[in-house]
């Protein structure tokens, strides 16, 4: 659940509790106004009467509390219901542009493309900007995210209840070179899920955290060819064909090769065997394996 989400809930579930408390106070408030005002002599009392008496007072206060504790549980639900829904429009935004590159932004906004002139065109001297740093406002840096955080965040949720790695993925999110990891992996993820090819499915042969650490460093060839360790040939046989015919998902997949390489190489200096071992296992590696050896990274 995302953090306004879960102020909203607890914002409500607040204010269901302060409505209970009101309500028993006043209706205990009103149960000893009645014994104030109705005369009754305690002696002519038998024991149903005092029971009838008891369940009456103590009743209603459990129906107020039941009541509050259904409103608060439907609270919680709706707040993980609209969560839920804004996170599968995200996903699906991303897999309506299928993760293509960015288009490179012409310099000037206020002029459209222009036909090519036969001749130089006369030079138009720029106007002066004046230099705002001193007065723009401080950004400070994103928080740095731990490889644990990192490593649990490539792997993706299991579902709306996977906390763990909604958390890791929420704060992976933060760094912009994270993010562009993350988006471009979950974009061939999801294209490929699209072809019944599931990364669960797949799990590769193991190469050693050396052949890893070689690919990182910049090493080619057959050092480090173990890491095109998915061999099922359907999915590479799918893979290959989509690689060649469709031009959407072979920009897809070389922006997701080019930034998890560049992930690879800032962070995999920094990883022991142990966790590179659990990297290697995780959703969006096993997207690269597999792609990357179709591709002939590995080679």
């Amino acid at each position: 659940m995302s953090l306004i989400a879960r102020i909203t809930s607890l914002a409500q579930r607040d204010a269901l509790t302060t409505t209970g408390l009101a309500l028993s106070a006043a209706w205990l408030f009103l149960v000893a106004l009645f014994w104030l005002l109705v005369p009754g002599g305690e002696g002519t009392e038998g024991g149903i009467a005092r029971l009838s008496t008891i369940m009456g007072t103590i009743l209603p206060l459990a129906l107020i509390w039941l009541a509050v504790g259904m409103a608060r549980a439907l609270a919680v639900l709706r707040a993980e219901a609209a969560d839920l829904r804004q996170r599968l429009s995200q996903m699906r935004d991303m897999a309506a542009t299928r993760g293509s590159p960015p288009r490179p932004q012409p310099e000037t906004e206020e002029t459209g493309p222009q036909p090519r002139p036969t001749a130089a065109p006369r030079p138009v001297p720029r106007p002066a900007v004046p230099d705002q740093r001193q007065h723009a406002p401080r950004v400070d840096p994103p928080a740095s995210v731990d490889v644990p955080t990192l490593i649990r965040a490539l792997n993706f949720p299991d579902g709306a209840d996977d906390a763990p790695a909604i958390a890791a993925l929420r704060t992976a999110l933060q760094d912009p070179d994270h993010a562009r990891v993350l988006r471009a992996a979950q974009d061939v993820v999801t294209l490929l899920a699209g072809q019944d090819l599931y990364m669960d499915d797949l799990p590769p042969d193991p190469a050693s955290p050396a052949a890893w650490r070689r690919f990182a460093g910049g090493e080619r060839g057959s050092a480090i060819a173990s890491l095109g360790g998915i061999q099922d040939p359907v999915a590479l046989d799918i893979a290959a064909n989509l690689l060649q015919q469709d031009e959407i998902f072979r920009d897809t997949v070389h922006h997701f090769l080019r930034h998890f390489d560049a992930m690879l190489t800032r962070h995999l200096p920094q990883m022991d065997d142990a966790q590179i071992a659990v990297l290697a296992e995780t959703r969006s590696a096993r997207a690269f394996m597999l792609l990357g050896r179709i591709a002939g990274n590995f080679g």
